[in-house]
């Protein structure tokens, strides 16, 4: 985390969380969600509009992968300066990129150990890694085949609806959210 960020966390304690404004797509594109987005439905519902804007300034991806961090109940946020910002997540909390020579890393460019390759009943592929669970970029499924054919892994299949539970993520703290929070 920044220090910046930890500065203003000190500085102002009582900020409120903010829950449905950032998402995180299965492609690890970062989407700002504004009240019109929100209305057009969930961010994992595939309704027009419903993702919201599509970030691309550099810095600002940087300063959220830089800040981003999970809660003891699993729900994914930004930590934006003293307050928190919930991610909405359309499948998993990382999405990792695989390269030619096997090296995996994450959408924020971090590398990571493979633990576990995990495929589910749609064929989507997943690895457990020291960071947690993250579905595999579409891109690069073609790579972890060459490792699963060469030894490498031995995919365990599991449900996808299991797999929050058991890796201890939450896709939408919005739906979530405990009553008494609210968003500013």
């Amino acid at each position: 985390m920044d220090d910046i960020v930890r500065q203003a966390m000190a500085k102002w304690p009582d900020v409120p969380d903010c829950y449905g404004w950032l998402g995180l797509d299965a492609r690890g594109n970062w989407y700002m969600r504004d009240d019109r987005a929100q209305a057009a439905g969930a961010f994992d519902s595939g309704q027009p509009g419903a993702k919201g804007s599509l970030l691309q300034h550099e810095k600002l991806i940087d300063f959220i992968q830089r800040n981003y961090a999970a809660d003891a109940q699993g729900r994914w946020f930004f930590q934006n300066g003293p307050q928190r910002v919930y991610v909405e997540l359309e499948a998993t909390p990382w999405i990792w990129r695989m390269e030619d020579d096997g090296t995996v890393r994450a959408h924020s460019g971090e590398v990571v150990s493979v633990q576990r390759c995990v495929v589910d009943e749609a064929g989507h592929v997943y690895l457990q890694t020291e960071r947690g669970l993250g579905l595999v970029h579409t891109q690069d499924v073609a790579r972890v085949a060459q490792r699963v054919e060469s030894g490498h892994w031995l995919p365990e299949e599991e449900p996808q609806t299991s797999l929050p539970q058991r890796y201890a993520y939450v896709r939408s703290p919005q739906r979530d959210r405990p009553p008494q929070a609210k968003s500013p």
